[in-house]
Parts: structure tokens; sequence; C-alpha cells
């Protein structure tokens, strides 16, 4: 369907008031993203854009979106003249486009010289505008459908802001990442940046997954799974692809791309919840969908930040959607490589765990087991732990708590006195009463039933002084700390107590991980073995791992 191009018309100074953002063009980037968001907005399929000298001498977006009237385009670089706001103040609390302020194109020719060429596809002949400060001329043309606008020499008469522009190869850089981030949300699109006459970035048009191979490459692509949920879209890492740092996790809010409050990137660790180690971060781009009027993008002048009405509301969808994701997928890692000798001289469903046949113990702490064609390896104690984690769980809410024949006095420390005000309610919720007894002292009254009778020495300590540690879900970390101490350790395992382990793993709502984010099991195909040991034969086909296709 041929998208209609809306008229022209420029603002009242009322609403030109409520949106006007200051400065609009400081670097070439700003260009950039205006152009690529006007681009956006015409509803274009295919996207180019070109720089040179880091923006400075060129930048060009090239588009095949509906283009402008001839009868508009005279205020296309007029300020605060827009096609995609209302002339009404209620307009502002409703945006629905990437753009709105109508300043990018009126800045751009402020800053630099602006040619732009546009034609809609229904009419006969295409307009040009030549704009550099406030002057501004029409004329007729011909082009194909669509717009093409092209801004050169950029502070080239502001000497004073272009000595404190970045070098070209630094801007472009950031460009490059940009126009990247913008890729892994509109994946759909053609996509190309040339840097100074050479392809930096392609893109044709895939799922969010074929867009992370185009910006990260196929081996981050590979690793990712979809997430589909409660107005949450995109996709997320598996377990194993994570980085110390948050700089790959993505957000845009009804397709802008958005500088992620620290609520929204917790929210996606969260829900991986112990599949993650402590510190580690994943990748993910996800598209969250709210209401226009509950979200407010006018708090910054480059759109970045976005103020969202439910913020508490929206990382609650965020948390859900990537544990959905998970729950979807067998997480089990792969094993190490395997390396020839010298020569002499990731809430989950259990109905992703196989049915695995133990075959046989190593160093009396490693289950091997087979299944779908594979050799599997489990760690008994991270299984142990894991299995212990979930019944202590599922006890914590089953039973009520332990009165204490006497309460015990505790000594706190003032970190701890004040954490114990705070979540003197939650850790009450789940069987913990801690009363502040003055002094530097607490009365413990109460203990979890399933936690009460543990052969764990220093026992009321551990519970206490875990729960008012820093850490942002105590319940978990007490019940993850006291799992760890009765779960198998190394030397004490036989073979009926692998079964044990076995089974109770595979009766676990998440087997793939310990409470503390260390994989319970490696899977390694036969494949793998045979091509270690250099077979070529009748078995050498795909099997197990191999023969799913799409299981990440």
């Amino acid at each position: 369907m041929t998208r209609v191009a809306p008229s022209i018309h420029v603002l009242p100074p009322a609403v030109a008031r409520l949106i006007a953002a200051g400065e609009v063009v400081s670097r070439p980037l700003d260009v950039v993203r205006e152009l690529v968001e006007n681009a956006l907005d015409a509803g274009a399929t295919r996207l180019e854009i070109e720089i040179a000298g880091g923006g400075l001498k060129l930048v060009q977006v090239r588009d095949n979106g509906c283009g402008i009237p001839a009868d508009s385009v005279q205020l296309a670089a007029v300020r605060h003249a827009t096609s995609k706001l209302e002339p009404d103040v209620k307009a502002v609390d409703h945006v629905t486009t990437l753009g709105f302020r109508g300043e990018a194109l009126w800045a751009a020719a402020q800053a630099g010289e602006l040619h732009l060429v546009t034609r809609p596809a229904a009419q006969v002949g295409a307009s040009e505008v030549l704009a550099h400060g406030e002057k501004v001329t029409v004329s007729r043309t011909s082009a194909p459908a669509g717009t093409t606008v092209r801004v050169r020499h950029l502070f080239a008469g502001l000497p004073a802001r272009l000595r404190t522009q970045a070098s070209p190869n630094v801007e472009a850089r950031e460009i490059t990442t940009l126009v990247g981030r913008y890729v892994l949300h509109w994946p759909e699109l053609h996509w190309k940046l040339t840097v100074d006459g050479e392809a930096r970035l392609t893109h044709a048009p895939a799922d969010h997954r074929g867009a992370v191979a185009s910006v990260y490459g196929p081996l981050s692509a590979n690793r990712v799974l979809n997430v589909d949920h409660g107005g949450v879209k995109g996709v997320v890492s598996r377990p194993e692809l994570t980085r110390a740092r948050r700089d790959r996790m993505h957000f845009s809010v009804n397709g802008r791309p958005i500088q992620a409050p620290p609520e929204l990137e917790k929210a996606v660790i969260d829900g991986f919840a112990e599949l993650l180690p402590a510190g580690a971060a994943p990748l993910c781009v996800l598209d969250l969908t709210v209401a226009p009027e509950d979200h407010n993008p006018n708090v910054h002048p480059a759109k970045q930040v976005v103020a969202l009405a439910d913020l508490p509301g929206v990382a609650a969808r965020v948390r859900e959607a990537v544990a959905a994701a998970l729950a979807e997928h067998p997480l089990a890692r792969m094993a190490p490589a395997l390396i020839a000798p010298p020569a002499a001289a990731a809430p989950v469903n259990a109905r992703n765990f196989p049915d695995l046949t133990l075959v046989g113990l190593y160093q009396n702490l490693y289950l091997l087991a087979q299944g779908e064609g594979d050799l599997w390896v489990i760690d008994a104690h991270a299984a142990h732990e894991r299995a212990l984690f979930e019944q202590f769980s599922r006890e914590l809410e089953d039973a009520p708590p332990l009165e204490l024949p006497e309460p015990e006095l505790l000594h706190l420390t003032p970190e701890q006195t004040a954490r114990l005000h705070e979540r003197h309610d939650e850790l009450r919720s789940w069987g913990l009463t801690l009363e502040d007894f003055g002094a530097g002292l607490a009365r413990l009254r109460t203990l979890p039933a399933a936690l009460a009778a543990l052969p764990v020495p220093h026992l009321h300590e551990q519970v206490v002084e875990t729960a008012l540690g820093d850490h942002p879900d105590p319940r978990r970390e007490v019940l993850g700390r006291l799992a760890c101490a009765p779960a198998l350790k190394a030397g004490m395992l036989d073979h009926a107590r692998a079964e044990r382990v076995l089974s109770a793993l595979s009766a676990c709502e998440q087997p793939w991980a310990c409470p503390h984010g260390r994989p319970t099991t490696l899977r390694l195909s036969e494949r793998d073995l045979a091509h270690a040991f250099g077979r070529r034969g009748v078995r050498d086909v795909p099997r197990g791992r191999d023969e799913v296709k799409d299981r990440r």
C-alpha cells in the first residue's frame, strides 16, 4: 500500500514552545539521526546513508518513502514546520512518529548547506530545495520517487564549533554504531551505510536474528532466542553469550531506539535469574510497545531518552518476556572442544530436559549420560544444588514458619539494621521473623521450616547475614547459599546417588544452571567425537544436537 504524504504546516507558537529542543544539530551524528528518522516516518523500505569526512564534508540519506508534495515543499526547511504533529496542544501528548518538532531540516540548513530532492510516487516531477541559513530556494527537477537529503560542509561557517568536533574516524565509528542500532530495531528494511566511498554496513530485510548477524556477526546471531510476549518483541542471547558490560543491551519504544533506563536493563538480567553469573550481561534487542499517551519522547534534544508513565509495569513485562523466551528452549551448553593427545615422543519448562540414561561416573563428581544421540556431562554438585534449591523453594511456600523455642539475639551492623527496616515485611512473608531489639541487636523469632533442620554450621547467623546482605533478592540468595552446603561434593558420588541426582535434575523447572549461574550440564555430539578421532564412516551423520537445526 502506497503511503500518502501528509501536508506540512507551521506549528502555532503555543505548540512550538512545548516541544522546542534547543540544540538539535551539534555534530554530524545528529544530522544522520534526524534524516534517518525522517525516512522511517516517510514509510521508507530502503535507506542508503553516505558520509564523508566523518560527516563534516557530507551527510546524505536517500530513501524510497512517500516524499514531500510540491505544495508543501517550500515549508520543509522552515523551523517548526512539520507534517507529523497536528497544530493542537493536545497532540504533543500523543506522538506516534519518530520526528515531530519540525527542526531537523531547519537545523541542518543552519549548520551547513542543505540540498533536498523529493517526489511522491503519484506526482509528476520532483521538487528541489536549497537552503543555507535563512536563505531557501525551491525549484522543479526530475528524480525517482522518494527523498534524497544532502548536507554539505557542516559548521564551515561556525569555526568555533568546527574546532570542537571529534576526528572523522571517531565520528564515522559512532555513526556506524548509530545506524547499526536502527538496523537492529528495524530489521525488515534494506540498509546501506557508506563511509568515504566504502560500504561499511549493509543489511537485507530479515528478522531480529538476521539484524544481529548484520551488526554483530553470525556467531552472535546463532546464540540468540526469539522474544515475543506481552508487547515485547526481539531477541535475547543464550546464557553462554554474555559480556562484562551492558553495551549490547538495546531497547526501542514504539520504534524509537532509546538510551534505556537502568530499570529495563535490570529487568532483562532478572529475567535470566540464576542463568547469568553475577556481573554478566546478555546481548538483547527488545522492541517495546506502549500507548502513545503513556510515553513522552520530548525530554531530550536527541529524543534518545523517553519518559514512561509506568516504568515499573514496562520493566515487569520485559522481565516476563525474557523469562518466557528462556523457558521455551533447551539451554544446555556445548562441551569444550576436544583436544587430541600429542603423538608419542541457559521460569524453564522441564519438558525441554532430555531423557538421559546414566552410563558412568568420572572423578566421583561428574555424571556421564547419553540422550538424544549425544554424550552429556553433568556436574553432580551443581545439579544437586539446583534440585535442593527448588525443593527449598517449594517447601518455603508450603510449610508454615517454625517458631524458635527461645528467641535468639544476634548482633547486627548499622548497615544490616537499616536493611532490616527496609526488608522486614519481605523477610516475614517467607518465614523469617527478625525484630530490631536496639543497641545493634536483633531478635530472631521464626525460621522457614524448610531450612530449620539443615546440617549447616551456624545456620541462624548464615541465614540472617545473607538475608540482610547487599543482594537484590535476599530470598533467592539465602536459598542458594543453603542449597550449596548439603549438596554432593567431590568424592561423595556413587552410582545410586548419581541416579537420584539425575532424576531430581530432570524434574527441576530450571535444570540448566545452579542457583549461582554455573551450568549443570554440557553436551557433546557423536559427530564431534568422530571428527576429533578423525573418523569418516557411516556413523558420521548428523545426530543429536547436530540433527536439530533450530534448538537454539
